[in-house]
Order: structure tokens, then C-alpha cells, then sequence
């Protein structure tokens, strides 16, 4: 249909009001939301997530098509819970306690959602007490911590440690990241997984739900 293939354009080119509107006129003319999602929406940001990884656009642009999917799924997420369509997983995310800084969290979570991941966003300076409850709560399948320093990096070895004691740790896949964070340290405090970018983490999120 090419109303997909016009949503799908204007995500990319971070057109929201139009993203909103022809997803609103999708649904009017009996387009199915899960379509509407599968087939514009996700191949969108999926698009997006490769450019970025291949340095083709920055975060600036991916901040725009992200917004401009979010207009459209304001719209949509209504008629997907009427269709019964259910994300395929959940995920928590946050920043780690100590530091302030949520560009990285941001942008993953973008990522997350459009890749059809529920986010459970607890935002910035967060410590393990909250991080335990949410996983209680929520039952998120996903657990990603952002550390943007060296100084807090030891956060997220500390947080891994106290999922253990918690007696949660198997419940979630943990993910790391941030500006100091590498794969060799994410093996060493016992992270299932590491990204070096929002579009990595998305793929690497998704194919844990799929798993």
C-alpha cells in the first residue's frame, strides 16, 4: 500500500505531523494497526538504526524520525490494544546512579520502541533498590544500564551484583553501554550483552525477545 510506504518516507525524514496524520488516515481507511507497525513503522527506524551505525546520519536525525514515530504512534497504540497486538518484549532502561546524562538512554529507547519493545524508562541517577522493584513490577525480560563516565561505570558491576542478591538476576538479560564501557569490561562484570550504539542495542534487544 503505498499510505505504508508514505509513513515509512516521512519517519525517515522526520515529518511527525504528517507521520500522524497518515497513520490516522490508515486506520480510517481499515488499514490494521499491526500492519501499520510491521510494515511502515519498525522497517523505518530499522532503516535509521543502519544509517546511524554506518555513520550515514547522526543523532540529531535520529531524534527527528524518532519523534516523528512517536506522533504516529500516539495515534496508533489506541487500535493496537484493540487488535489485541502485544509488544514483543519488555525492557527497562536507565542511567546509572551517579551520573546525569540520558542522550545515549534516549536514544536506545527510541530505538527500542521501534523496534516494538516496551520501555520502562526510570530515568537517570538510578540505583539497584528501584532497578529491583521495576523488574518485579514490570517483568521486563531486559535490562539496560547506560553509564556515560569512568567514574560511574562500576555502577553497573555493582547493580549486576546486587540483581544477584536480589535473587532476580536470571530474569533479565542485562545490557550495557556508554562512552567508557567495552565489550572486554561488559564479560568482566557479568553483562549478557554489550552495545556500542542505540541501533546495536536494538538488534541485540530484539533478538533476545525473538529468542
Amino acid at each position: 500500500m503505498d499510505i505504508l510506504k508514505d509513513i515509512c518516507s516521512f519517519i525517515k525524514s522526520g515529518r511527525a505531523k504528517e507521520v500522524k496524520e497518515l497513520t490516522a488516515k490508515a486506520l480510517q481507511e481499515g488499514v490494521a494497526a499491526c500492519d501499520i507497525l510491521n510494515l511502515a513503522m519498525i522497517p523505518a527506524m530499522s532503516d535509521i538504526g543502519v544509517r546511524f551505525k554506518n555513520n550515514e546520519i547522526y543523532v540529531p536525525e535520529v531524534l527527528i524520525s524518532a519523534r516523528a514515530m512517536n506522533f504516529g504512534l500516539e495515534v496508533l497504540r489506541p487500535a493496537l490494544k484493540n487488535e489485541g497486538v502485544k509488544p514483543i518484549g519488555k525492557a527497562i532502561i536507565c542511567t546509572v546512579k551517579g551520573d546525569l546524562h540520558d542522550i545515549g538512554k534516549n536514544l536506545v529507547k527510541m530505538m527500542f520502541e521501534g523496534a516494538g519493545i516496551e520501555c520502562t524508562d526510570l530515568g537517570i541517577d538510578v540505583g539497584s533498590d528501584k532497578i529491583v522493584k521495576a523488574i518485579k513490577e514490570t517483568k521486563a525480560a531486559i535490562l539496560c544500564l547506560s553509564a556515560l563516565l569512568t567514574t560511574t561505570m562500576q555502577a553497573q558491576k555493582a547493580i549486576i551484583q546486587d540483581l544477584v542478591k536480589a535473587g532476580v538476576r536470571n530474569r533479565v538479560k542485562v545490557m550495557v553501554g556508554g562512552a567508557p564501557i567495552t565489550q572486554d569490561y561488559a564479560n568482566e562484570i557479568g553483562a549478557d550483552a554489550y552495545a556500542p550504539d542505540a541501533a546495536s542495542a536494538a538488534e541485540i534487544a530484539r533478538s533476545f525477545c525473538l529468542a
